[in-house]
């Protein structure tokens, strides 16, 4: 994270409506303000939504990655061609294209999950799938963490 940029924090769950708009939480609107980038995470079956800034930020890790290798190519088209722009409309809600919608199994309800430098979109039974096998591991990782120097 650099200074100044948003963490994103929490969890929030949130109805869709018919046309696939999802409210975001209050505490991040203001940095989503000037517009974000919706993604297809890998390998999880969820979406994530950058600002602007931290998907450039992570573009750029992906483009280091030359395209001559084929783990750069692939990189590059597992972030770059499943991004979108989207804009927060008066109500603070972003439009979720169908394919994002339909690649995430979002239908009527969406759980929002803050990732610290994007938020993830989950169908609200995925996560709970994925967070349940999750446990067990992040116990044995949160007992062998080690914090960094500062």
């Amino acid at each position: 994270m650099t200074d100044g940029q948003m963490l994103f924090y929490g969890r929030f769950e949130y109805a869709l409506d018919e046309r696939g708009r999802l409210p975001l939480p209050p505490r991040f609107r203001e940095a989503l303000q000037e517009g974000a980038v919706l993604s297809q995470d890998f390998p999880h079956l969820c979406l994530l939504l950058y600002s602007r800034e931290a998907f450039r930020q992570e573009a750029a890790q992906v483009t280091a990655v030359p395209r001559m290798h084929r783990r750069g190519r692939l990189l590059r088209w597992g972030l770059l061609s499943t991004s979108f722009d989207v804009e927060l409309d008066k109500q603070s809600r972003v439009l979720i294209p169908p394919s994002l919608r339909e690649y995430a199994g979002l239908s009527t309800k969406a759980l929002v999950v803050g990732d610290g430098e994007c938020l993830q979109i989950w169908s609200p039974e995925s996560f709970a799938d994925v967070w349940a096998g999750a446990r067990a591991e992040l116990q044995a990782a949160q007992e062998s963490y080690e914090p960094r120097e500062r």
